[in-house]
């Protein structure tokens, strides 16, 4: 039941496509590449791709992040990750922030395996081991008050990097480098519009009109620990970052 919301996105999370900026210069991409952005949101950081000189082609599952991104001149296409209808056309992939969101990673690995050419690259961020543990700890335990298990409504992905060097090297990819590492992250906002955004799927068992009070205690629960005396909310980020080729 994942939606997005430009609008509240732009507003509310900007910080995932500007912290997203360290993967654009791992990508390095050269003017002429061919390069696929696989679940490119609003484009923000397509548009950087673009202004590199590549050839960008950019899918999103979200219609509304389409139809925002093409707003800004980008070739976006709607498109689920596990089915890319491209076969050895792309250069590189390119993915910030959006494979934690996919529990079947052997069908998109295999997938961007398949599009990549021979010697093509992927370069990805998302969430690691350990990704906002604290929030998935307070989820757990309002939801655990309501008889209710957070773990068969958790959309998230977060692997070790042991695990994803596995994944990737069965899918057939050679790992150039991966690492896992802390990125304490500031929220522009109060912690509600966090959670309203990114944690919709948690909220399926619980009834439209209790949902707002929910999120209350859970912000409740991690103002102590989340929240600064200054009253900024830093939420616990970690993040995995990879880059692996398509043998040649």
């Amino acid at each position: 039941m994942q939606t997005w919301n430009p609008e509240q996105y732009s507003r509310h999370a900007r910080f995932v496509s500007d912290l997203g900026a360290p993967v654009v210069d791992l990508l390095n991409p050269e003017e002429g590449e061919r390069i696929l952005d696989l679940g490119c949101g609003d484009g923000s950081l397509t548009e950087q791709l673009v202004s590199a000189g590549c050839q960008v082609m950019a899918i999103d599952s979200s219609p509304e992040q389409v139809f925002a991104a093409r707003e800004r001149g980008i070739d976006a296409r709607i498109m689920d990750a596990t089915c890319l209808e491209f076969d050895q056309e792309f250069d590189a992939v390119f993915s910030n922030a959006v494979l934690h969101w996919i529990k079947d990673q052997t069908s998109v690995l295999e997938n961007i395996h398949r599009v990549l050419v021979p010697g093509g690259r992927l370069v990805a961020e998302f969430g690691g081991f350990g990704c906002v543990a604290s929030v998935r700890k307070a989820l757990a335990t309002v939801l655990a008050e309501r008889d209710i298990d957070a773990n068969n409504f958790n959309p998230w992905y977060f692997p070790t990097t042991e695990e994803y060097t596995d994944l990737l090297q069965t899918c057939g990819f050679n790992v150039s480098s991966i690492c896992l590492f802390p990125r304490p992250t500031p929220l522009p906002s109060d912690l509600t519009h966090w959670l309203k955004i990114f944690v919709q799927p948690f909220l399926e068992p619980i009834p439209k009109e209790n949902r707002n009070s929910l999120l209350a205690e859970v912000r409740d629960l991690l103002a102590p620990i989340l929240r600064t005396a200054e009253g900024t909310w830093v939420l616990d980020y970690v993040r995995l970052r990879t880059t692996a080729t398509r043998p040649r």
